[in-house]
């Protein structure tokens, strides 16, 4: 992986295309990329320099910022705190939405047969995790294990048990740090990845993630493009930051190049935009 004077050189390439006039993408994952990991992820917020960072990209001229999150698509916008306009993906690209002073959605479409799948998928993760501490998250399309926290014995055979429970027709397996996800949809952040590309005509894509799931949307990133790792951890992405302080500097350093062509030098953070959470 290329150190940070690469990342600043893709960032100014980024920030080119932008100013010459066309669209560039900036898709974020939330969870360990703008907020740290947190046991309770209902308490989980962005760090403020990360909030700032995405106000100032929201209101640059042919910038298009997007979450894409593993989180249901309400979860999401609910502690995202993001600027107006932003465009929001939750359960892995099956929910898809936008932050315009509050949610606008498009939720997913579960036909009977894959409802009544997610149904009894919810109800054996429950009982696998009955008497531990691991706990079951249920979302529109998915039925999540959490395991943070839980000993290395118990989330060694709860996650093998999942896993057992994934390898069912018409199930979609996503297993990341410390959970494991079973879909009833067959969709990645990939494929949102793409459909957020094609919808805003983005000439560039920078992506950003921290975990398993998010090397499905690195992989379909093109030549130009600018891949993040967050953390440690294998990954393809061409460049790496430490944890979400070193990726709220990274946009920063985005919208100074956005802001002042030329020039390194910091510009201040827009104040007055509407956030959502």
């Amino acid at each position: 992986m290329s150190g940070p004077e690469g990342l600043d050189t893709a960032l100014a390439d980024l920030a080119a295309t932008a100013r010459g006039g066309a669209p560039v993408l900036v898709a974020l994952d939330f969870d360990g990329v703008l907020a740290p990991l947190v046991d309770v992820p209902s308490q989980s917020r962005a760090i403020p320099d990360g909030v700032a960072a995405m106000r100032r990209l929201g209101g640059t001229e042919h910038v298009h910022l997007a979450l894409v999150s593993g989180r249901g698509l309400a979860d999401l916008a609910s502690v995202a705190q993001v600027p107006d306009g932003t465009l929001l993906v939750g359960s892995h690209g099956a929910e898809v939405g936008s932050w315009d002073g509050g949610l606008r959605r498009g939720g997913p479409v579960l036909d009977e047969a894959q409802a009544e799948l997610l149904t009894d998928l919810s109800g054996r993760l429950r009982d696998l995790a009955e008497a531990t501490a691991a706990r079951v998250e249920v979302k529109p399309t998915t039925a999540v294990l959490h395991t943070r926290g839980v000993d290395p014995g118990t989330t060694s055979r709860l996650t093998q048990a999942a896993l057992e429970l994934g390898a069912r027709q018409g199930v979609d397996v996503m297993q990341g740090r410390d959970i494991v996800e079973l879909s009833v949809l067959h969709v990645t952040k990939g494929d949102a990845l793409r459909e957020l590309r094609s919808r805003t005509h983005a000439a560039r894509v920078l992506f950003a993630g921290d975990d398993v799931t998010d090397e499905r949307a690195m992989a379909v990133l093109e030549p130009g493009d600018v891949g993040v790792r967050v953390g440690d951890g294998e990954s393809v992405a061409p460049y790496r930051v430490a944890d979400p302080e070193a990726m709220a500097a990274a946009l920063h350093r985005l919208a100074d190049l956005l802001a002042r062509p030329g020039s390194g030098g910091p510009s201040p953070a827009r104040g007055g935009d509407s956030v959502a959470g």
